[in-house]
């Protein structure tokens, strides 16, 4: 992941935020237990291959709709001449 401004917008907030500074190193404990964010993780990431399958399904689902759908004509075949005798 690269770190830097993207565009206009990003320029500005790099610019904006550049100078601000945090003053929290003497909190030595995080708000969130390790185990809270792992949580949170697997919920975000079955949340992600759920939505990966539905979408294969619903294309699949797409898929054979149009091709229920769709209509098709049938081409009379081309008559071949009839060689000489």
């Amino acid at each position: 992941m690269a770190v830097g401004a993207r565009d206009y917008i990003d320029k500005l907030l790099v610019e904006k935020y550049a100078k601000e500074q945090v003053d929290n190193h003497n909190t030595t404990e995080s708000k969130y237990s390790a185990d809270e964010v792992f949580e949170v993780m697997n919920n975000a990431s079955c949340n992600a291959i759920n939505y990966f399958k539905l979408s294969q399904r619903l294309a699949i689902a797409c898929y054979a709709v149009n091709a229920k759908a769709a209509n098709y004509r049938r081409i009379q075949p081309v008559a071949q001449p009839q060689p000489a005798m």
